[in-house]
């Protein structure tokens, strides 16, 4: 293949020689009194050279390229996204995401072609990951881009939060960076085309992964789905509630109506600082209120033998130890199916404070939230006792920050604001670096690892 396109080039460029070494004028071919010379001069020395050497370095590295394993290109493409990427920080971070969605809403963007280290698949909730980083909600808002996302070989992505009623959100700019800090401050305030937009995507979507599912499966014998009910790779939806809404519970009760067909987990957000009084759910009685409507909207309607999908609850980083308490005692008594640990936060910790953007309005995320995300994360493995799977969120950039968060209790773990800056080459980076830090400490799966540092 390489070797074909290399050819084509080659004889265009020797038509485009030959026309110039000739000084043939630009209307040349489209002038009918124009005479056709009886002999084209032979290339000069310089360009005979040019041109051999041309033909040289595309035939042996199209011979090349095609003599090379497929994970050896795949990989040399992944890392080859590196010269790109910092072009993005030229951009406004607003336009860049929309960028960077876009891209991936149509195909623009890397498939990855390796299989991922057998240490790092594992079953949570009746569902097969191929890998636990994920990518957390935040990037597609509106479900544009899942296909494209799931291709880069995150385990699971999850679009949201999504709104009832469309809403722009907060007034721009609303997006600012620390890249020196590697951090990001958002105060977007659930932005969202609205349910509609979004069940008409997953509709399609769904429509399509199921159908590829099933025809790979007819073809192979294999019945195993390495995925969801959805079919490959994992889909959770972020659910929020509108600016102007006062019953916090319909909202939320609306979009489990909606969207719950087509998730392999369905998210409560109630921790963003972006929309007023939202994080007031957060509280014993509120939360407990309001996971109990919940569940009985997705409980009363028709599932098959898979059964409704998984609900969890997304808390912030900036509890108090009775808050964390009160969370944890809620999600034990109503069995919550799992928690994600953490949003992004109101704090500027020290890393970050010294920055002036720091002293911009709205929720912090990337490498300053580490330690306070996986601080919280921690509190609430030991507070649920191990018993129900969490989500870790918050500062991740390497898989040694990944293995932390699963040391300190994660099952799985996602991201952002590091793929934001580094990335689709962090990607395989991450999960190559887990698999070797947990081969390095003796363990045989994650879920050995999980709150080993609780223990």
């Amino acid at each position: 293949m390489a070797t074909r396109v290399a050819l084509k080039f080659i004889r265009e460029c020797s038509l485009y020689t030959k026309v110039k070494s000739n000084k043939i004028p630009r209307n040349y071919f489209c002038t009918a009194a124009a005479s056709i010379p009886k002999k084209i001069p032979q290339f000069s020395k310089k360009g005979r050279l040019f041109t051999g050497a041309a033909i040289g370095l595309l035939i042996g590295g199209g011979a090349y390229a095609s003599t090379v394993d497929e994970a050896t290109f795949c990989g040399w493409l992944f890392n080859g996204t590196k010269l790109v990427n910092p072009f993005f920080a030229f951009l406004d971070p607003e336009v860049a995401h929309r960028l960077a969605v876009s891209a991936a809403a149509r195909g623009w963007v890397l498939i990855e072609k390796r299989p991922d280290p057998p240490i790092l698949e594992l079953e949570v909730w009746g569902r097969r990951f191929s890998n636990p980083v994920g990518l957390s909600a935040g990037f597609d808002k509106n479900a544009e881009a899942i296909e494209g996302l799931l291709g880069l070989g995150f385990g699971f992505v999850e679009v949201g939060s999504v709104t009832p009623v469309p809403q722009e959100g907060n007034p721009k700019p609303r997006i600012f960076r620390l890249p020196t800090e590697g951090a990001i401050i958002n105060r977007c305030g659930f932005n969202s085309e609205g349910i509609v937009a979004v069940a008409k995507r997953l509709g399609a979507q769904h429509g399509k992964r199921k159908l590829e599912t099933s025809s790979t499966s007819s073809s192979t014998g294999d019945e195993v789905v390495h995925g969801g009910k959805a079919g490959p790779g994992i889909l959770g939806v972020n659910l929020g509630k509108n600016k102007t809404s006062e019953d916090a519970a319909a909202d939320y009760v609306q979009g489990v109506h909606t969207l719950s067909q087509y998730a392999d987990y369905l998210v409560i957000n109630i921790s963003s600082p972006n929309t007023p009084g939202l994080r007031q759910l957060q509280g014993r009685k509120q939360l407990k209120d309001l996971v109990k409507k919940v569940q009985a909207a997705r409980d009363e309607m028709q599932w098959g033998e898979e059964g409704p999908p998984p609900l969890l609850v997304k808390i912030a980083p900036d509890l108090s130890k009775q808050d964390l308490e009160d969370i944890a005692a809620v999600a034990l008594a109503l069995r919550i199916d799992g928690l994600i640990i953490s949003n992004t936060t109101v704090q500027r910790p020290d890393t970050a404070s010294k920055n002036p953007v720091a002293e911009e309005a709205g929720g912090l995320s990337g490498k300053p939230l580490f330690s306070l995300s996986t601080n919280t994360l921690k509190d609430m493995y030991s507070l649920t006792k191990g018993k129900i799977p969490l989500i870790g969120v918050g500062g991740i950039s390497s898989g040694e920050d990944a293995y932390k968060k699963i040391r300190a209790g994660a099952t799985l773990v996602q991201l952002y604001t590091a793929f934001a800056y580094g990335g689709p080459a962090l990607i395989p980076k991450i999960k190559v670096e887990l698999a070797e830090c947990l081969e390095r400490d003796g363990y045989k799966s994650i879920y050995e690892a999980v709150g080993a540092d609780c223990r």
